[in-house]
């Protein structure tokens, strides 16, 4: 049986919590920055959750293979 690699892009791109959360960051954050507003480049600062139970399940799946 072959060996199962993890895909590479899932590993850059998502990462898991401690509680098993599955997070990303939201996207339009690097280009034009400095004609955001305050508010935009605030929400867009960190980690989200994702909430979709069959996305993050074959993410999961993708991360821990």
């Amino acid at each position: 049986m072959p060996k199962v690699k993890t895909k590479k892009i899932a590993v850059k791109r998502f990462k898991l919590s401690k509680g098993g959360k599955l997070l990303n960051r939201p996207q339009g954050i690097r280009p034009l920055r400095q004609s955001k507003n305050k508010t935009q480049k605030r929400r867009t600062g960190g980690f989200r959750q994702i909430t979709n139970t069959k996305f993050a399940r074959v993410i999961k799946q993708f991360l821990t293979a």
